[in-house]
């Protein structure tokens, strides 16, 4: 429970942070506050400060303006502190996550007082690995066989070299800390592999630049902080690597999730699995070319040297198999002599993601392939790693282990992913449980043909609520948006959120009675594509001149279309997203508007998240449809499936609330600031002819509603 004690810090850094910042409290972040707090002190736990209790999560919308975030720092930071947890604040975005380091943290810092410390964390592969920069300065090629895998095939010439000595200079001298973020340019891809290594190819504390790792600095500072500021891609990585390989172990955590609706998503992104035929044909062969120059590195060494033995058999044994599954997929997928001369691209997706019996037997015998060449390479690296630590005595040396290792990592872990894509296609999935997706993929690169074996989970309830919610001592999910119709169930069932936490939507300060939400005569229905397109068109040529607009399109073709339509002194005036980068795009736009002159954005659908133009910058959001996606990604399409052989309607169960969530985040583009108004305009008249349209309606804020042009009463 919240003791006394712990009420009255919360209370006081509170009083202080809204008398430092001149800030005026609010109703819903008062509430958002006690909320939390009483969810994470009421967490019961063992005398070791393990959790005993389920009733660990609590789930909170706060639209814009509640101010969230330091509601959630305010009221979880002292309750952290108290249970001897640390802190972990994730993040969907680059852009919140700026904001929360460099100007919510030190302003909590400077008027709470409350002293606690705060890091940035990052994945290894976003920092510098010492020991290959320190390779690039000699001139030497860290392993000449490498660059064969790793498709960086040149050397990167003059600017390669060029990039190599500044980062040398800027990292030698302290100017820079070694992470791709914080170098002033843009750093080509292909060079930056180069100078990074992931957790596998890493030796740690055995590198002889140990002592001077950008990436082990960074982590001695997250374990002094209090306050661990990350995104949602790196916990779940660290999540799937077991916990505590990154950041701290998720049973030591406190972990608050803004942007919390992108959870599921980037869930589902981390537990798909993909296998390029020829990309691994190629790394194959390029590893059966390597087997003499790695026995005559490492074959002084006798396990290592009969571990290399038997690599042959299993590279003879994964060659033609992948070379019927090639011929197989393309028999599967109806392109038996593959794409078509005018085709780049052809997708087939299996019915409710089950693969033919005959794929099925021979995925099964990848496995086996893929399984003995992931334990022979992973004991090579074993060995390896052995090798590096002065008090091991494996007989191999230290130099030879130091330049190769990098490599067998490397190959590792493809095997282990080409291991787990093929046991996703060998596994039958479970009666009565939501099915996998599984598809093929024929494209042409450069000309060169590839199939592309593909396989994805249709729902991360499973692996959150196991490996999230399970594990974590406390959590906080919010967002401006995670109810859907007005309901948490959509987000439950994606997230694998229990019913038995705790879930509260939280009342926003602004006054939506201060914008208008019209569906004019002009909406259509778009069935009728080109009576849609007019009526977009005649209603933009219909415009205030002076009026600052962010008009929001489902397709690319229809935005092109209707920029084309219009009058060339109307279109000067449109900003079109595909025409700009976003950056510039806003910034001409509010040059625009503090020039007096109108300003019209055609954006798409990333445009209705995280877009912040408040006051004057934008007055009027025209949404020309109903926001709903088409199930026809395979992972979308085989649910939708799923539901339907249950008994349930997926447009109602899936399309409806999703687009009720994006229809509110699309509407929240106008009202950012209290002294916000405007005018929303819906051109979808689906709105008001179908059965959902009301549900739709009634889950927007209050805003006054003007139907063909009238009024409606509140």
């Amino acid at each position: 429970m919240l003791d006394e004690a712990l009420k009255n810090e919360i209370q006081g850094a509170y009083r202080r942070v809204l008398e430092g910042l001149g800030l005026t409290p609010r109703y819903g972040q008062r509430l958002m506050i006690a909320e939390i707090a009483r969810t994470l002190a009421g967490i019961e736990a063992d005398e070791t400060g393990k959790r005993t209790s389920d009733e660990h999560v609590c789930v909170l919308e706060a639209g814009t303006g509640t101010g969230k975030t330091l509601a959630y720092l305010l009221a979880a930071l002292p309750v952290a502190r108290a249970r001897g947890k640390r802190l972990v604040l994730s993040t969907a975005t680059v852009a919140l996550q700026e904001q929360v380091l460099h100007q919510d943290l030190p302003a909590l810092r400077a008027h709470s007082g409350i002293d606690f410390r705060f890091a940035l964390a990052k994945g290894r592969g976003r920092y510098v690995c010492v020991a290959r920069l320190d390779q690039a300065l000699e001139g030497g090629e860290e392993n000449p066989t490498l660059s064969l895998f790793e498709q960086a095939l040149d050397s990167g010439g003059d600017d390669f070299q060029a990039l190599v000595k500044s980062m040398g200079d800027a990292y030698g001298s302290g100017r820079w800390e070694g992470d791709r973020d914080s170098w002033p340019e843009a750093i080509d891809d292909a060079h930056w592999r180069r100078l990074t290594v992931d957790h596998r190819q890493c030796t740690n504390r055995r590198c002889g630049h140990f002592g001077a790792c950008a990436f082990f600095r960074a982590r001695r500072d997250l374990e002094q902080a209090d306050i661990i500021v990350a995104n949602h891609d790196l916990v779940l990585a660290d999540l799937s690597l077991g916990g505590g390989v990154v950041l701290p172990d998720p049973g030591d955590c406190i972990h608050v999730f803004d942007e919390g609706h992108h959870l599921p998503d980037k869930a589902l992104n981390h537990f798909a699995h993909r296998f390029g035929v020829n990309a691994g044909l190629r790394w194959l062969r390029n590893l059966k070319k390597s087997l003499t120059e790695l026995n005559a590195a490492l074959g002084g060494q006798a396990t290592v040297a009969r571990l290399l033995a038997s690599l042959p058999q299993a590279l003879d044994a994964a060659e033609p198999r992948l070379g019927e599954a090639f011929a197989l997929g393309h028999q599967l997928a109806e392109r038996p002599q593959g794409l078509g001369d005018e085709e780049s691209f052809h997708q087939h997706r299996f019915e409710m993601g089950r693969a033919p019996a005959a794929l099925q037997e021979h995925a099964a015998a990848l496995v086996v392939v893929f399984a003995e060449l992931s334990r022979t390479l992973e004991s090579i690296a074993d060995i390896l790693r052995e090798s590096l630590d002065p008090e091991k005595h494996t007989g191999l040396p230290r130099e030879a282990a130091e330049a190769w290792l990098p490599l067998i990592a490397l190959l590792h872990g493809r095997a282990l992913e080409a291991h787990a894509l093929w046991q996703a296609f060998a596994e039958t999935d479970a009666e009565g449980e939501p099915p996998r997706a599984r598809w093929l993929t024929l494209e042409r690169f450069g000309g060169e043909p590839e199939l592309t074996f593909s396989a994805s989970p249709v729902s991360a309830a499973h692996t959150l609520a196991r490996n999230l919610w399970g594990t974590t001592f406390g959590a906080v999910v919010t967002s401006a948006t995670l109810t859907a119709l007005g309901r948490f169930e959509r987000l439950q069932e994606r997230a694998g959120l229990a019913n038995r936490y705790r879930y509260q939507r939280l009342p926003s300060p602004f006054d939506y009675s201060r914008a208008v939400l019209s569906v004019p005569r002009e909406a259509v229905d778009p069935a009728d594509r080109e009576g849609h397109e007019r009526a977009i068109v005649d209603f933009v040529q219909g415009l205030g001149k002076q009026e600052a607009v962010l008009a929001l399109f489902s397709s690319r073709a229809q935005l092109r279309a209707v920029e084309k339509a219009l009058p060339r002194t109307l279109a000067e005036r449109v900003l079109a997203q595909d025409r700009l980068p976003k950056r510039e795009l806003i910034s001409r736009h509010r040059e625009r508007v503090d020039a007096g002159e109108g300003s019209i954005i055609f954006g798409l659908a990333s445009f209705a998240e995280g877009i912040d133009l408040p006051g004057d910058y934008l007055t009027h959001v025209v949404i020309t449809r109903l926001p709903f996606a088409v199930p026809d990604d395979p992972v979308g399409a085989t649910l939708a499936e799923w539901i339907e052989r249950q008994g349930g309607n997926p447009f109602m169960r899936i399309s409806v609330p999703d687009a009720s969530i994006k229809l509110v985040q699309a509407c929240g583009r106008l009202i950012r600031k209290e002294a916000d108004h405007g005018r929303i305009t819906l051109l979808d008249r689906r709105v008001l002819t179908r059965r959902y349209g009301r549900a739709l309606l009634d889950s927007l804020p209050p805003f006054v509603r003007e139907i063909d042009g009238v009024r409606q009463a509140p």
